[in-house]
């Protein structure tokens, strides 16, 4: 298995988080947006925890997408209470070797020596804190894919918990609480920063570098070093096709593993082939999006379309809205109607609609409106079935 360090960045974002950069409010929280599978987790617990580990930080991580079915406000209270409770044992254990059924943590938390590492009837606040006394260190949470806490209520007091957490054991000089949280859809992200009842409002949500060139350049260096029947690779070739796969590592090696097979009986340079298997990917993508689309009933794909074209400004039940599915679709839509499309949208498998416990909604994979844009600026939109097309020529 591969492995490639982005320790520099990792080390930038720790003295960041740690309230030691001048220009930066990571300390307050810092809230990292970047598109699914370009290497987002696999930064957060390879480089990222390490590196506050390496500083004297005590870390929990928790993926609110680990188990969807689970409610987002329970996931992150276990994931704090699995970190907490080895450290609770060892002051219970102590508590009852000194004869002591109850010992205090600071003087405000008291932890029941008969019940060793349980973190039963403690608040978020009081657990990240007892967490931060028991390890002599801060702590730093990592959110990955943050933005599902909004899908619950639970998940929404969490979010706000740990905003009161932050503010209560935050001092200037003295950060004890890092607040990492990440997401693959910015937009969604957002609602966590954006308005006076955000948990984090007046946060800002950040671009996560994708990899770069220095990828591309640790990877060349693996294949000359293992294949060097093949001389020198051809760099700015190979990152064209990185780029061509989204800057998505997992498709990339995938199509290089392939490549580079002796079993593919490739004729051309593999750095071809690359480009060719790139563009291929991003024809198997469009297609899969215009499959799913082309697949709903005329309201469902109104709706969706409606989605797309205004953002995070969709308001599914207003006038505009109803009228727009009225052109689209010839028909009178009501708001029950407009109602039963989103949900359908929402049960499909996978999901195509994202809904928050406060009623907002938001198109699930963000590479939709990427998706959207460029068939739109090609004038390719809406997309058509292979039968209606037939039936246009038919006519002419």
């Amino acid at each position: 298995m591969i492995s490639f360090s982005r320790a520099e960045l990792a080390g930038e974002l720790v003295t960041a988080l740690q309230g030691k950069a001048s220009f930066s409010d990571a300390h307050n929280g810092l809230f990292l947006a970047a598109p699914r599978r370009t290497g987002k987790t696999t930064f957060l617990r390879g480089d990222l925890s390490p590196a506050l580990e390496a500083a004297g930080v005590a870390v929990v991580y928790v993926d609110l997408w680990a188990d969807a079915a689970r409610d987002p406000g329970v996931l992150i209270a276990e994931a704090i209470g699995r970190a907490l409770q080895p450290h609770l044992g060892v002051v219970a254990r102590t508590a009852k070797s000194a004869g002591l059924e109850k010992v205090n943590l600071g003087g405000w938390l008291h932890v029941d020596a008969t019940r060793i590492g349980k973190v039963d009837g403690l608040t978020l606040v009081d657990a990240l804190r007892a967490l931060n006394e028991t390890a002599g260190k801060p702590v730093t949470l990592i959110i990955d894919e943050a933005q599902h806490a909004l899908t619950s209520a639970a998940g929404e007091n969490a979010m706000s918990a740990l905003k009161s957490a932050r503010d209560q054991m935050n001092r200037p000089g003295n950060v004890q609480l890092m607040l990492v949280m990440s997401g693959s859809d910015r937009d969604k992200l957002l609602r966590l920063v954006n308005s006076n009842g955000a948990p984090f409002y007046g946060s800002q949500i950040q671009r996560m570098p994708p990899l770069d060139e220095r990828f591309i350049d640790f990877i060349a260096h693996l294949i000359e070093a293992q294949r060097p029947d093949l001389g020198r690779v051809d760099r700015g070739t190979l990152y064209k096709a990185f780029e061509g796969f989204g800057y998505r590592p997992q498709f990339f090696m995938e199509a290089l593993g392939q490549a580079l097979s002796p079993l593919a009986g490739i004729t051309e340079r593999f750095e071809l082939a690359m480009l060719e298997a790139a563009l291929q990917r991003q024809c198997d993508d469009e297609s899969q999006m215009e499959s799913d689309y082309l697949g709903l009933k005329p309201l469902e794909q109104a709706v969706l379309w409606r989605m797309l074209e205004v953002g995070t400004r969709f308001r599914p039940y207003d006038a505009e809205a109803l009228a727009f599915y009225r052109a689209q679709t010839a028909e009178k839509v009501t708001a029950q109607r407009a109602q039963n499309a989103l949900e359908s949208l929402r049960q499909r498998m996978p999901a195509l609609v994202w809904k928050s416990a406060r009623g907002e909604y938001a198109v699930e994979d963000a590479a939709m409106h990427r998706w959207f844009e460029d068939r739109k600026a090609a004038g390719r939109w809406p997309p058509k079935s292979p039968q209606s097309a037939f039936d246009l020529s038919a006519e002419g």
